[in-house]
């Protein structure tokens, strides 16, 4: 299988190496992966904030690179929630570019909804040993029926006990624009995740969203904690080390 990978502009601009490890999940399924070097941006954040004309325009970006390939795999549910959901409504008035994007937004998989049901990768190649609770992020649950995936991964891995947290399923408080417009809110959010993640006694927090694992990280630091680690889920999944990174 031919793979495009959309390494999303969150893990290009702060932890490139979430981008390296599901790369290595992906060549381990026996996948031929392509990162196509002029991607940019999915739109969501224009998108959001209704600014359709910006949006649309990243939309049809992403048709001309994307489209040849296979299938395309985004390692966070809210750019492939963006893709898969929205683009199509984006182009909804333009009948023949509707059917391009239709087709190539049912290509689109977030990371471990592509190795579970796509790739039916069966054993992963990092270790991980403790205890992890997992946190899921708004599009990838809502949008792109993401949950048992991640799980079924991380349950292959003899050194991981899953802890499950209350709640794991409600909102962070990130919401792209939403943390920035409701401060307050989003803040009062991110600290009951916090507690609920402290509750289970986990030694780390794992998620699939970047931009979630950062507004929980950057919250657990300020209010004192600095023992729990923050991980992308293809970070554990990958065992990728600081000297696998080019």
């Amino acid at each position: 299988m031919r793979v495009g990978f959309f390494v999303t502009c969150l893990v290009d601009a702060m932890r490139p190496r979430i981008g390296f490890a599901a790369i290595k999940l992906l060549e381990a399924a026996g996948c031929e992966v392509v990162v196509p070097e002029q991607q940019t941006c999915c739109g969501q954040p224009g998108y959001n904030s209704g600014d359709r004309k910006s949006a649309e325009a990243l939309a049809l970006k992403f048709l001309a690179e994307f489209e040849a390939f296979d299938y395309v795999v985004v390692p966070s549910g809210s750019c492939g929630g963006m893709v898969h959901v929205h683009y199509p409504d984006l182009l909804k008035d333009d009948p023949a570019m509707l059917a391009r994007i239709t087709a190539l937004s049912k290509r689109t998989y977030e990371l471990t909804d592509f190795l579970v049901n796509v790739a039916k990768l069966k054993q992963v190649p990092g270790t991980f040993k403790g205890t992890l609770t997992y946190h899921d992020s708004c599009s990838g649950l809502r949008e792109l029926d993401v949950y048992k995936q991640p799980r079924a991964l991380l349950a292959t891995m003899p050194g991981v006990e899953i802890k499950e947290m209350v709640e794991s399923t409600t909102c962070c408080g990130f919401g792209g624009t939403f943390s920035v417009k409701y401060g307050e809110l989003s803040t009062r959010m991110a600290d009951n995740k916090c507690q609920h993640i402290a509750a289970t006694h986990a030694g780390a927090i794992v998620g699939g969203d970047l931009g979630c694992l950062l507004n929980i990280e950057g919250r657990l630091r300020r209010t004192g904690d600095h023992a729990t680690q923050v991980l992308h889920v293809a970070e554990v999944l990958s065992g990728l080390d600081k000297e696998d990174l080019p």
